[in-house]
This record gives C-alpha cells, structure tokens and sequence, in this order.
C-alpha cells in the first residue's frame, strides 16, 4: 500500500494505491480459461483485504510454443478468461506482454498468466490490517466453501493433476469483495486473509507465522480436508473484535454471503479440530513462525541470513 500525497505541494491526500501479483500455473493447467479467471479475481480479493477498489490490470502471458496446436488453444482460452473476468469485475486492461516458446527439456511448460493489479483507497486513515491474527479476536470464516481439490497445492502435492478448478460465480465474487473491501475501510477487521493459495488452512498458517500468534479453529460437523485445503478467491478469514462481531453479521447478511465464526484466536498453538477422518491440524505456533521464516534461507544454503 503506498500513501498518496500531492504531487507539488506533498500534502497527504487521505488516499493511498494497493498493489498486488498474481499468478497460478496449476488452476490454468486444468482450464486456462477459468483458471486465468480465478487468477484475476485473487487478484481483486487481494485488493479488497487492503480495503481497495481495483482500477487496472497488466498482464504477462507466459507459455508454451504457439506452434503447438495445444499451447495455441491455452493462449487464446486463458485471454478469452481474463476478458470474461475483467469485463464482470469492471477491470480494464491497460497494458501486457507475452512470453512464448518457454520449455523444459522439450516439454511445454503449463499455462501462467500473471497478472499485476492496482486500486484505490479513497480513504486511509491507519494502515490496512494486514495477514495477522490478534489475540482474542473471533475468526469468521466469510464466502462459500471450496468445491473440489483439484488445482489446490494439496493436491498438487499429492500428484494429483487432473480434474476441474474450482468454480468460478463473478457476480457473487464481487459482491464478497466489496463487502470485505467495506469492512476493512470501516475498521471493522483486525486481520483479514483470502484463502485462494492453498485454502484455510495455509491462510490460517501465514497469519500465525505473520503475528506469532495462534489459533483454535472448529470446523462444521461432517467438514473434513476439503474445508481446509480446498481453494477458492470468495472465501476469506476475518480476525474480529469481538464487540464487531454483531455488525460483521449483520452486514454479511445483508449482503446475502455466508459467513460463520469458527475459532478464536490466541494461545501457543495452531489447531483446526472436528474434521471427519481425523485429518485435524495441531501445531506449536512457534514452529509455524519458525517454518515460515526459514524456509528460503534453508533453501538458498550458505551465505544467507534472515532477521
């Protein structure tokens, strides 16, 4: 989030631009054409969390040899997906590049698009609540369940590459970021997170490892690893006071998007408990941050260090 100021008196402005990236190579290898349209609608969701409306997008089109059938079909589905998108989240595109021919020991690589978007916040008065949880807040889970697995990165993980990504109602995802686009303009949230990259329980992770604080989460009978791990961009975790928790009700109601309180958050330890199958989530927080922290310096080896 970077804060306006007059160009040639250097007065704050009271407004501020949101900017965000985005891109998911394993929802466009299954569908180009509504993985590319999940792409650009993480991308408002992303935008929402900060309380900003979008204003543009550009776009970088990464793909295969064109010269094969298969690839030239992804390019022209995956750009037929981002218009669909676009036009139904009032996006204009004002710019973009390709990148073709990209390989990989004669392979194809999958379809990437990425997007970057820029919005507006017409009013900022303290900075954005940010991905972190804070202690005693009630966590409402707001937006439809995820429909399916395929695409996730728990799938992915599991060699699962096969099937459709998630579905995809515009109309209903922009009527869910504008309502979290609200709630944080209006205070109303203390952290706030989508869930689209790689679901709940991610989500929940980077918020822990973000704070240091932890959590207990209770999924609804009958949830199992679906609930957590399945991914959808109209599904996001809100960190509420709890004397704001009554006006979050009644303005997701009003709005007609469901929402349910599903833990609280506090404690030295990350836990999602109640899921079918005894799938149920226990981690030190501690362990959460620490994961977090050291993965990328673990990774580069020697020579790296992390503060």
């Amino acid at each position: 989030v970077l804060r306006l100021k007059h160009p040639a008196t250097g007065v704050d402005t009271g407004r501020a631009l949101a900017l965000t990236c985005d891109g998911n190579h394993r929802w466009c290898a299954l569908d180009p054409r509504r993985g590319t349209a999940l792409v650009v609608a993480e991308g408002v969701a992303n935008l929402a969390c900060a309380g900003a409306r979008p204003l543009a997008l550009v776009n970088c089109l990464n793909f295969g040899n064109p010269e094969h059938p298969t690839t030239m079909w992804e390019l022209s589905e995956a750009i037929d997906g981002m218009a669909e998108a676009c036009r139904a989240l009032s996006v204009p595109v004002v710019g973009g590049n390709v990148s073709l021919y990209n390989e990989s020991r004669g392979r194809d690589i999958d379809p990437t698009p990425v997007v970057g978007m820029v919005g507006m916040i017409d009013r900022l008065v303290s900075p954005p609540p940010g991905a972190g949880l804070v202690e005693g807040t009630r966590l409402v889970v707001l937006g439809a369940g995820p429909d399916t697995l395929s695409g996730s990165r728990w799938a992915w993980r599991q060699g699962h590459k096969a099937g459709s990504p998630p579905a995809l109602d515009l109309a209903a995802h922009r009527v869910v970021c504008d309502l979290v686009r609200d709630l944080v303009a209006d205070g109303l949230v203390l952290g706030v997170k989508d869930t689209a990259d790689g679901g709940l329980g991610v989500a929940l992770a980077e918020m822990a490892a973000a704070s240091g604080v932890g959590a207990v989460v209770r999924a609804p009978e009958g949830a199992d690893h679906r609930w957590v791990y399945g991914e959808t961009p109209s599904r996001f975790v809100l960190a509420v006071d709890p004397a704001a928790v009554a006006e979050v009700h009644r303005r997701h109601t009003a709005a007609g998007v469901a929402a349910a309180v599903v833990g609280e958050a506090g404690g030295g330890r990350l836990a999602i408990e109640g899921l079918a199958g005894g799938a149920n989530v226990d981690a030190p927080a501690a362990d959460v941050v620490a994961a977090w922290r050291g993965a990328l310096p673990a990774l580069l080896g020697h020579g790296t260090t992390q503060g």
